[in-house]
């Protein structure tokens, strides 16, 4: 017989709670992996409010305000899979490298999170442990999965996002959308030609508002690892803050991106 040994932390999640992901439609035929790192403002009953207050946690600081919508309906609308956080950017990022400083942040945007403040190094791997990497995971398992049933078509891995619409400062960021990117812009620019083409109103930037130069592990780590074709969507929080608008979005997204899927191009592994 074998004995599992305990978790070298202190438990985080009750059995009660929810886990670290939501997994949808596991099956779905589409040869694309839709992934949302900042789904959720949940914080794990063990941890509290975080010493927030609850229109805190609601906003951007707390999680990607209209991005699960959006990602649930482009999975239906696309037969796609998908993997969402279940818990909220303050517990832990996960679309940060443990251990930077911005994976548990004492400070979000100018608002102090007790919760987050003089941790020790146990009680952090505890978040890392349970929600981190279960996620992670969840996601690399839902990807080989994928990859496995259509071995001849490579996925494509898209993280959907949301950002405020204006800057910290008071400026507005014009954008609509974002396309984030890093070395491999296959999936961007084949997506920016289809929204000039058919939704000649959408204002969109190129690594614009913030830069997939920069910061984005989860694709870094689940595509551009593999070679796949990959892009960060950001999408402006006033446009899908309601389920009205997010439908909307979703139905352009999928719009744009059912002709791309299978297009040989994009199902192609290269290391750039």
């Amino acid at each position: 017989m074998t004995v599992q040994s305990p978790s070298p932390y202190p438990a985080l999640l009750a059995e009660d709670e929810p886990r670290p992901f939501d997994v949808l439609c596991p099956e779905g035929s589409a040869p694309l992996l839709l992934v949302c790192d900042h789904a959720s403002r949940r914080v794990p009953r063990s941890l509290g409010t975080l010493g927030l207050t609850e229109d805190e946690l609601g906003r951007h600081i707390g999680w990607d305000i209209g991005a699960a919508d959006v990602t649930r309906r482009l999975s239906a609308l696309l037969n796609a899979p998908a993997v969402l956080c279940q818990y909220s950017r303050l517990v832990i990022d996960c679309n940060r490298q443990p251990g930077e400083p911005t994976s548990i942040p004492p400070v979000s945007d100018t608002t102090p999170v007790p919760g987050n403040q003089g941790l020790s190094e146990v009680e952090e791997e505890a978040r890392t442990a349970e929600i981190f990497w279960t996620y992670h995971q969840t996601v690399g398992d839902a990807l080989a999965h994928i990859w496995r049933r259509q071995p001849q078509t490579p996925p494509v891995v898209i993280s959907v996002h949301s950002f405020t619409p204006c800057m910290r400062s008071g400026t507005p960021r014009p954008w609509h959308l974002g396309f984030l990117f890093n070395r491999d812009e296959r999936l961007t620019h084949a997506m920016a030609e289809r929204f000039s083409a058919i939704y000649p109103d959408v204002c969109y930037g190129l690594n614009e508002p913030y830069s997939g130069k920069d910061s984005a592990y989860t694709l870094d780590a689940h595509a551009t690892a593999a070679g796949l074709a990959h892009v960060g969507l950001e999408i402006r929080q006033d446009l899908i803050g309601d389920q009205a608008g997010a439908e909307q979005w979703a139905e352009r997204l999928a719009t744009v991106l059912s002709p791309l899927l299978g297009r040989p191009d994009l199902h192609r592994v290269i290391h750039f």
